[in-house]
């Protein structure tokens, strides 16, 4: 064995170790006086993959909200009605062993009209990392746009603004280029031309930094993934001498943040409804649904039923599990044999009727293959406490860059546990989770050709789920960017730009 093939056997036995340690969660807890009661969510414990399939067909054929899917256990939240209680339990569930936490969301109250005083923004004083106020609460879409805009202000000579193009709803899609060297006009950067082609291996440019871009939440619901992408983009830009700064990457790095993808979902979640997850497109003129997911609709391995939902079974290499006709449980293990028809367009799976439907997604792609030299992509969602790669798509498959990108992932889970004491597992995204084809970093990774590109899912592991109270926006800011902070490291060093 070569001593490349020693030291990926030895990164998978350090993840088989990370998984059975992230099992000991940390309870965050909150004062329910300042929050408001929305639900319940129930972990479903698996003993076997019937179990699984059981639950999700319940879960699917009551019109469930299904939050996460394990290899050892499914979340599914439950609603706070007009009555006093939660939506009832069906009794094919109330067998089941679960666990019950209630879930609970900040008395978060938007600024009149949509609107910010100057005063307000004052009171942000974007000037400083440790002293300013915008990383204690969660923000709604406009106040988030209005960071990218002060940004462009406080750190001209760092920070512009890209204009990515416009929404489903025709909202316009702003991301932050931070980069020591600044472009002519600091807030109207319009996307450079690069040399590189879409599924073509990169050859790097000496003369030029290297890329890295993180993005923001792609399901509109994951709320802290946005918020973190904010915070680290101040964090990449504030004094060198503040606690927590990453001010030193730009020396090698040029970044690229795209906070809000999802801009309608996310704003939709403000005005709406808390736990949407799809964007907000018309899909067609009869659609009884609104919107696809995003994750869905790229265009690596894209396909028109959904696969995914559940863990890897003992055979995967004879089966495909398929989340879209469990209606008839037998079906659901036929091998690589996909419904007729698509995917109901009003599951939060539904992936749309071709790759890059969703103008957002669309816009992103667009604009990645603009970028010269990059090396680096982190997805940012929420929750479950994971760094993976790629595949998504599938279970069988490896990037062939597999041994570095688990070296760095690795060394960067140790990194983030440094800060906080928070376990991440590692390993690939379809191990971790299930199949999903038309993922973001299938596509980034195959397509764009971007070495490292992970999907990173922050806290928690399901104590409050996709409501993580506000007050953990900054330790999760902290631990990422030390992550954030190792991975490039690493990358300079493997790329001899260190």
């Amino acid at each position: 064995m070569t001593p490349r093939c020693v030291l990926f056997s030895c990164a998978f036995l350090l993840y088989a170790a990370q998984v059975v340690s992230a099992s000991t969660q940390r309870v965050f807890t909150s004062d329910p006086t300042s929050l408001n009661r929305t639900g319940t969510l129930h972990r479903f414990t698996l003993d076997n993959s019937h179990d699984l399939k059981e639950i999700i067909n319940d879960a699917l054929s009551h019109d469930l909200d299904i939050w996460r899917i394990t290899q050892t256990h499914v979340d599914i939240y439950f609603p706070v009605t007009d009555t006093p209680r939660e939506s009832p339990l069906p009794w094919s569930l109330r067998t089941s062993s679960r666990i019950v936490n209630p879930i609970y969301h900040s008395n978060v109250e938007p600024s009149p009209l949509g609107s910010l005083s100057g005063s307000a923004v004052d009171q942000w004083n974007l000037s400083s990392l440790t002293n300013t106020s915008y990383h204690s609460v969660y923000h709604p879409l406009y106040e988030i746009d209005s960071f990218v805009h002060e940004m462009a202000k406080a750190y001209p000579e760092e920070a512009s603004v890209v204009h990515l193009g416009h929404s489903a709803e025709g909202r316009e899609m702003l991301g932050l280029k931070l980069a020591r060297v600044p472009p002519e006009n600091n807030d109207d950067d319009k996307p450079e031309k690069g040399p590189e082609k879409p599924g073509k291996e990169r050859t790097l440019d000496p003369t030029k930094k290297l890329g890295f871009v993180i993005m923001g939440a792609q399901h509109a619901r994951e709320w802290v993934a946005t918020a973190t992408s904010l915070y680290l983009a101040h964090a990449l830009v504030t004094n060198r001498t503040e606690d927590g700064s990453l001010s030193d990457l730009l020396e090698v790095f040029d970044f690229y943040i795209i906070p809000t993808p999802n801009p309608d979902g996310y704003d939709y979640t403000w005005e709406s409804d808390r736990f949407w997850y799809k964007n907000r497109q018309i899909m067609g003129p009869n659609a009884k649904c609104i919107g696809l997911d995003m994750n869905r609709n790229w265009g690596y391995k894209w396909k028109a039923h959904v696969i995914g939902g559940g863990p890897t079974f003992d055979d995967e290499d004879l089966v495909d599990y398929d989340l879209s006709d469990l209606s008839d449980p037998e079906s659901s293990f036929k091998k690589n044999k996909p419904p007729k028809e698509p995917v109901d367009p009003c599951s939060h799976w539904y992936p749309g009727h071709r790759p890059f439907e969703a103008p957002e997604a669309n816009n992103i792609a667009n604009y990645m293959t603009t970028l010269p030299n990059l090396v680096a992509f982190v997805d940012l969602r929420s929750y479950g406490q994971m760094l993976s790669l790629p595949y998504s798509y599938s279970c069988k498959r490896m990037p062939k860059d597999a041994e570095d990108m688990m070296e760095a992932a690795l060394g960067a889970v140790r990194a983030l546990k440094n800060v906080h004491g928070t376990d991440f597992t590692t390993g690939t995204l379809c191990d971790l989770l299930y199949k999903a084809p038309g993922n973001v970093i299938d596509w980034m990774y195959k397509k764009v050709g971007i070495k490292y590109t992970y999907a990173v899912h922050l806290r928690d592991t399901g104590t409050y789920g996709f409501s993580l109270p506000a007050q953990w926006i900054r330790p999760v800011g902290e631990e990422t960017g030390n992550m954030i902070a190792y991975l490039g490291k690493f990358i300079a060093t493997q790329m001899k730009r260190a």
